[in-house]
């Protein structure tokens, strides 16, 4: 028989991974046959139907990056092995690290260093004083200090675990680099940090470093939970429309993680110090200055303010409000837990 019609029907679609093969096409070919077909058809939705393939086959967490938990890493880790970030472009794991040092206490006792030029003898010292005393370090961007590697190599291979103490810990980013140590690489635990791909990856990321307490440190904390999840979906959409070349926005901005912590910081300030929700403050403070701010074409800011205009509204402040048509996205009881 003559399937033309069908197989219309799937080249036209918006959706070609989801929809049937006409005839005996969609029964007799198993999932990876019909993948097949598709490449011939449409090629630009290979992608798509390889994921639904392998969460099929396999499960929906194989295809979703996973947030890496400090905790779990902490708990194998020990004071002779180096603890290290792998960093690809657009990434800052350093927040997370600040967020479980305080968790375990360990806030006074964290000491920072972004290595570069000159930098060496000061990490040197901190280094040497740490595994005296029990202290945390915390060497960012290693491959910014080529040069310095050796030394640090040194320095680790230098650990005694009779003599340093049990609570040091080395923390290391780098991204890949020929010249860091690779007896360090074998011998520590190995994170990669990855900029989360997708709107539902995107509100992981953000929101595992919130917990109850956070969420009601507000004094209106509906209004702060309701306008908290607003402000991650619109991180996570403008994050996304990067994908889209042009399309998304004319000028490719790498908005981070600090535009989305100061716009959360000013959330939580404003809605403290004014009677009514200050709308018209946020909007201009989110859209015209910490994301704004990077924007320098003209209807790329347009675009963002009428983004914005979606997630700080009025409208989102109620149970149940849809940000999307199909209604996946939607606002969640005030009650809700972290």
């Amino acid at each position: 028989p003559n399937h033309t019609d069908g197989f219309k029907r799937v080249f036209d679609s918006l959706e070609p991974h989801k929809e049937a093969l006409p005839g005996s096409w969609d029964t007799e070919l198993d999932s990876f046959q019909k993948i097949l077909v598709l490449r011939c058809l449409r090629a630009d939705k290979v992608t798509n139907a390889m994921q639904d393939f392998v969460a099929q086959k396999i499960g929906q967490r194989f295809i979703e990056p996973q947030t890496a938990d400090l905790s779990l890493v902490f708990k194998d880790s020990s004071s002779t092995t180096p603890l290290i970030f792998v960093l690809s472009a657009g990434t800052d794991p350093a927040a997370n690290l600040y967020k479980f040092a305080e968790e375990m206490k360990f806030t006074k006792k964290l000491n920072a260093i972004s290595l570069g030029q000159g930098q060496g003898p000061r990490a040197e010292k901190m280094m040497q004083s740490a595994m005296e005393r029990g202290k945390w370090v915390f060497f960012q961007n290693c491959h910014l200090s080529p040069s310095w590697m050796p030394t640090l190599e040194r320095l680790v291979e230098q650990i005694e675990p009779d003599k340093v103490h049990r609570d040091f810990r080395l923390w290391l980013t780098s991204m890949p680099s020929p010249k860091f140590p690779v007896s360090i690489l074998q011998n520590g635990s190995k994170m990669t940090v990855e900029p989360p791909r997708g709107i539902k990856a995107n509100l992981l990321r953000s929101f595992v470093g919130f917990n109850d307490d956070f969420l009601e440190t507000c004094e209106k904390h509906d209004e702060f939970k309701w306008l908290l999840l607003s402000l991650c979906l619109f991180h996570g959409v403008t994050l996304e429309r990067r994908k889209f070349g042009a399309l998304g926005f004319n000028i490719p901005y790498e908005f981070t993680e600090g535009d989305l912590q100061i716009c959360i910081s000013q959330l939580k300030m404003f809605l403290n110090e004014y009677e009514e929700i200050p709308l018209k403050v946020l909007t201009y403070t989110a859209g015209h200055i910490n994301y704004g701010g990077r924007v320098t074409d003209d209807w790329d800011r347009r675009c963002l303010m009428n983004i914005l205009q979606d997630f700080y509204h009025a409208k989102v402040l109620k149970d149940g409000h849809p940000y999307s048509e199909s209604g996946l996205y939607h606002q969640l009881p005030p009650d809700t837990t972290h």
